[in-house]
């Protein structure tokens, strides 16, 4: 007999209601959910494969360990004592330890309230993760705007009348840094009430087409645009902060940096006419309900903490931050603002380039550069977390090497990846579905304020662990081997998250959202400031001195000639979540997606037919891939998608093999990083092809 159990979705951000039909220990079927509160029916193919992984033949069920003959398995209690003589001994040679925290830990809220104590016993005060890959020029913009790097201004999208999306693509992410469930549908209903939606991008993504207006952009030239538009909105007298101004910290001194650029210049430089510019100008400052949304095209540059401070001007320019319809701050049940620091900057650095910490995090570009250079403080054990970095950071290769140099490696992983394959250990956690799930890192994203919970499907095989489990008993087992007999608190994660939901304003508990599996749907966003701000004055800093720093070193680098060749972006696919889903069967059927994106007229230079093997090349490395001709990519500008390169000795992902694709980051170089967060540079990457 079937059963239908209603759960959220974990895979990516939309964190959309499912309906999962289940017999004996076996879900059968996934549908949306249309009670929940949140995403009303509607699902994207990764909520699908959610069986797949939990099913997944390839998925380790029990910890193993690396031997001269192959893998061995071993028992939980062998595996933690091993790892902490070994990490002992290392510390003890003067070597030290890193933690790489990849992107599954933000969607699996216990490992969040483990991770200190484990930090602590690794020996490690920052860490290595995805953040750096991928978000951290938005946390560190708004600590230094708004005083916290967790208040994200979302975009209020059902109550806009226009809205201009720069480097985002949510019809295949289904939103990034906001919880959007069903965003091609909130855009149409944007049209529908007379609304327009623009997208700025190289490419003509899923997200461009379904734009009223779609304009290219030369790759990593977004900050020249940004400031074009600011500009342009000054000199048309198009600036009216209305309700901000009233907590506006040195406006005037941003504007005045901003009209040492001409406009002419600014649109050469990134390709959108000045024509272009004032028609948008006009159009977000023309007093009606507008956004301005930028996303990873615009993180993943040299100026990617720069770009999002312009983004900021430009919806406080037009009195669209804390508006309906503009940006807004969410309303949380559990308020990591109100829960947590507000963010650090420079307290240690990087041992090898000097680079600051960021918010407790270290750049993970330099994550190889630490492991293979000698002397004091050299990286001689690395902890991996449900991360990937052989495939996610630049220069791929060279971690793939120094990886290979560590006297301890450790991964909490399900599976034998590209990058565990490297491990001395491998702890795996239980299945997806032996879970429970709380929204904690998204619903303070969300474009309504809610909360929901999902308990776990299915109890947890015999012998198996979850993460937080997993967290817990190597931590305890490191402070053992150091002479602290005292083990880790063992409060579960339901028991905490309780707790944190009591003491709430808003008064539910767990067993409330246990009850009402759809979620609890808390109201819309409403405006916050400036109660909400988290600076001391409680202004929005408009003009931080370290952003205009480098707001000058822009002013120098875009008076140089551009490289020649062609530039590389990535892309991401609805179907897959960076490189963790290539496993599913039923995710990876179709054409081959790893393929080079090339304009025709590029293609007829260069020779070139429709899936012609090329080579892709630089002085990082090479890859070569068939070629996929499209007039939705502009001329000069090549696109290879996130996340591939499975074909690699060792890696046991059956399904993934079958069609492995090349990595984007065996051309990306580690050395080239945001001025200010130390977030990797994916974008823009100059490259040569050839014929094979």
């Amino acid at each position: 007999m079937s059963e239908i159990y209603a759960r959220t979705c974990h895979i990516c951000e939309a964190n959309c209601g499912t309906l999962m039909t289940i017999e004996g220990n076996k879900v059968t079927k996934v549908t949306g959910n249309p009670d929940h509160v949140l995403s009303q029916g509607y699902i994207c193919p990764k909520a699908t494969a959610i069986p797949d992984i939990q099913d997944d033949p390839d998925r380790l069920r029990h910890p193993i360990k690396k031997t001269k003959t192959g893998w061995k398995e071993v028992t939980w209690s062998e595996a933690f004592s091993d790892i902490a003589k070994k990490h002992k001994a290392i510390l003890k040679n003067k070597k030290a330890s890193a933690i790489f925290a990849g992107n599954p830990n933000v969607h699996n809220y216990s490992s969040s309230f483990f991770m200190r104590g484990l930090k602590k016993a690794w020996g490690v005060i920052g860490i290595y993760s995805a953040s750096t890959l991928d978000q951290i020029p938005h946390m560190v913009c708004q600590k230094w705007v708004y005083g916290h790097n967790a208040l994200y201004p979302v975009p209020d999208i059902d109550r806009t009348m226009y809205m201009l999306c720069v480097g985002g693509n949510p019809l295949a992410s289904n939103g990034s840094l906001w919880t959007v469930p069903n965003v091609k549908n909130r855009i149409k209903k944007l049209q529908d009430r007379g609304g327009k939606f623009v997208v700025i991008d190289p490419r003509r993504t899923e997200t461009a087409k379904l734009a009223d207006e779609h304009y290219y952009v030369k790759p990593g030239t977004d900050t020249a645009f940004f400031i074009g538009l600011l500009l342009t909105l000054g000199e048309h007298d198009l600036i009216n902060p209305r309700h901000l101004s009233a907590f506006l910290k040195d406006w005037d001194k941003a504007m005045s940096f901003v009209r040492r650029f001409s406009l002419e210049d600014l649109s050469n430089y990134c390709g959108i006419s000045p024509q272009i510019i004032l028609s948008i100008a006009e159009q977000l400052g023309s007093g009606k309900p507008a956004i301005v949304y930028g996303r990873m095209g615009i993180s993943v540059t040299k100026h990617g903490t720069l770009n999002h401070w312009l983004i900021q001007l430009l919806n406080i320019a037009t009195g669209n931050v804390d508006k309906e319809g503009g940006v807004m701050f969410p309303d949380p049940v559990i308020d990591p603002v109100e829960r947590s620091g507000t963010g650090s900057y420079a307290r240690y650095h990087q041992r090898v380039s000097g680079r600051p910490e960021v918010l407790g995090e270290l750049p993970a570009a330099e994550l190889a550069s630490e492991i293979i250079t000698k002397g004091d403080g050299q990286i001689g054990a690395l902890l991996t977390i449900a991360a990937n970095p052989v495939l996610s950071a630049p220069g791929g290769k060279q971690i793939d090497l120094a990886f290979k140099s560590l006297e301890l490696m450790v991964s909490i992983d399900m599976y034998i990846n590209e990058t565990s394959r490297h491990a001395d250990y491998i702890l795996p956690p239980c299945g997806p579905l032996e879970k429970d799930h709380y929204p904690l890192f998204f619903a303070p994203l969300a474009i309504r304020n809610y909360v929901d919970y999902s308990p776990a499907l299915f109890e947890k095989k015999e012998n198996s662990l979850s993460d937080w489990e997993i967290m817990a008993d190597l931590t305890d087992a490191l402070l053992r081997e150091g002479g602290n007999l005292t083990p880790t608190p063992r409060v579960s994660p339901p028991e905490l998250l309780d707790q944190f939901l009591r003491s709430s304003k808003h008064g539910i508990n767990l067993a409330q959202l246990k009850a009402n599996n759809n979620g609890y749907d808390l109201g819309p966003l409403n405006p916050r400031l400036p109660e909400r701000l988290k600076t001391e004055d409680k202004l929005i800093h408009c003009a931080p001195d370290i952003i205009l720093k480098d707001l000058r070193v822009f002013e120098e680098a875009f008076k140089l000639p551009k490289a020649s060749g062609f530039n590389l972006i990535g892309r991401r696919h609805v179907r897959s979540n960076n490189s963790w889903l290539h496993n599913s069967k039923r995710l990876i059927k179709g054409p081959n997606r790893c393929t080079l994106m090339i304009n025709p007229k590029d293609a007829a230079m260069l020779r070139l037919d429709n899936n012609e093997l090329v080579e892709v090349y630089n002085e990082i490395g090479s890859v070569q891939l068939p070629v996929e001709i499209t007039e939705d990519i502009m001329q000069s500008v090549v696109s290879i998608p996130h996340g591939y390169g499975h074909g690699r000795a060792g890696v046991k992902l059956t399904e993934a093999g079958k069609k492995p694709g090349v990595s984007i980051n065996d051309l990306t170089d580690p050395s080239i990083l945001d001025n200010l967060s130390g977030n990797a540079v994916l974008n823009n990457i100059s490259v040569e092809i050839r014929k094979i």
